[in-house]
């Protein structure tokens, strides 16, 4: 299972920055050694506040229990609290799909962003309706896999319904990527937040890494 982890670090008043750079030095590591075991996929950082330490990372574990020894094991931790989302398969999912598209390879310019949609279907809508708009949004999230824009898909596990998503999308900009949201089918139907992110210097998604590889081929 996959699972998207806000991480957020408070460092205690009054460590040494010694301490500090010794924590950071066995996290990235650590980091290394858990991606080529496929539990860390990727790590971002989301905007920062002054003095905001955060991450955003996707992890691989067989189940929460797995997950949490995986968080448990960062040197980090000590001085980290960490917010788990559950995420599931989507239908979409350039990735995971039988049939799916080219993947931009790594470090490939233009910056990504997380969005988040909710989907609320008006009452009274015609079935034909809704089916013809989700047929059009499986053709054309294929169509932007394939152009290197959409990476990933994701329902969020919290919510059976499948009414809430995430996506990680790559772009030029802001501006880009809600054009491209707004192109979706089912663009009149979503709420959407779109996270712009910034890269991770322990991300293991770089050019010839045995993680990126790997996860090329999931």
């Amino acid at each position: 299972m996959e699972y998207l982890v806000t991480m957020t670090t408070r460092v205690p008043d009054g460590t040494s920055e010694e301490a500090v750079a010794d924590v950071r030095a066995r996290e990235a590591a650590h980091t290394r050694e858990l991606a080529v075991q496929g539990h860390i996929l990727r790590l971002w950082r989301p905007p920062l506040a002054p003095g905001e330490w955060r991450t955003l990372g996707l992890f691989a574990a067989a189940d929460r229990g797995e997950l949490e020894q995986v968080l448990a094991s960062m040197p980090l931790r000590v001085w980290r609290c960490d917010e788990v989302t559950e995420l599931a398969h989507h239908p979409n999912d350039p990735v995971m799909s039988a049939q799916r598209p080219p993947r931009p390879s790594a470090g490939q310019a233009g910056t990504e962003f997380f969005t988040t949609f909710i989907a609320d279907i008006p009452d009274g809508t015609p079935a034909q309706a809704v089916n013809d708009a989700r047929a059009g949004e499986a053709r054309r999230t294929h169509e932007l896999a394939g152009q290197g824009h959409l990476i990933r898909l994701w329902l969020l596990a919290a919510w059976p319904d499948g009414s809430h998503a995430l996506g990680l999308w790559r772009s030029q900009d802001a501006a880009q990527v809600q054009a491209i949201l707004d192109s979706l089918p089912m663009a009149p139907w979503l709420t959407e937040e779109i996270t712009p992110l910034v890269p991770h210097p322990s991300d293991p998604a770089v050019s010839g890494s045995r993680p990126a590889e790997a996860q090329a081929r999931r």
